[in-house]
């Protein structure tokens, strides 16, 4: 007798991975880029820190509001289409095990082995079929807006208080440099943390969250430098 072995897929985790990781990500950036371009501007130690809390609270709730906004759509648009499939579930039963068929006949199914699936599976779940076989709608993968809020809103806080402690610590005469290099490597690992966690390429995704992050901070810098020259 053979025993099933336990399998654990990481496309599970990538509704709250996705917003954890862009968050953090953004804190990280937006702030220690506010920061950077500030401190550039030849200002003080108490008007940086000002301003990289009024850019963390300010982001936080931006974050939240975005994502919170935008899967709210997404859960809109996967409910309407729930509602008009169980509306054609009602109304035309036959029709809709018809195409259920079909779908399993261009999945590689033989037409009676493909219709005595749909037959079953309909029986079962006739809407959690269609929306998982026509629709695409799967329930890791279901929108959740206030999970993708509060997620969002929490990560960006906690990658814009790293570049914010650096503030406080650093000497204000390293403060560019510290926060420029700090911001970098925390880019990195969280880049690496991301990429492990849902199973991709750990280098590729480092690399690329590190070169992005470098580029903005380095933008930044540069308007800060000339702005506080220029007034």
């Amino acid at each position: 007798m053979s025993r099933l072995h336990a399998e654990n897929h990481l496309v599970s985790r990538i509704g709250w991975l996705r917003a954890a990781v862009l968050g953090a990500n953004d804190g990280i950036v937006s702030t220690a880029s506010l920061i950077v371009g500030v401190a550039s501007a030849a200002t003080g130690p108490s008007e940086i820190l000002v301003a990289g809390i009024a850019g963390m609270v300010a982001g936080a709730m931006s974050m939240a509001a975005g994502e919170y906004v935008s899967v709210s759509s997404q859960a809109d648009t996967e409910n309407a289409d729930l509602a008009r499939e169980r509306a054609e579930l009602a109304a035309q039963p036959e029709a809709e095990l018809d195409e259920l068929t079909q779908i399993y006949v261009k999945r590689g199914l033989g037409p009676d082995l493909a219709r005595q699936v749909a037959e079953q599976l309909t029986a079962h779940n006739a809407l959690e079929t269609h929306a998982r076989e026509e629709l695409g709608i799967v329930e890791h993968m279901a929108a959740r807006p206030v999970e993708a809020a509060l997620t969002s809103a929490l990560t960006f806080a906690v990658g814009a208080a790293m570049p914010l402690a650096l503030v406080i610590l650093s000497p204000a005469s390293m403060l560019v440099y510290s926060v420029s290099i700090a911001s970098l490597l925390f880019l990195a690992l969280l880049g690496a943390i991301g990429a492990r966690a849902g199973g991709a390429d750990v280098l590729k995704a480092t690399v690329r969250v590190t070169f992005w992050g470098a580029a903005a901070m380095a933008l930044t810098a540069g308007i800060g430098a000339l702005v506080g020259t220029t007034l």
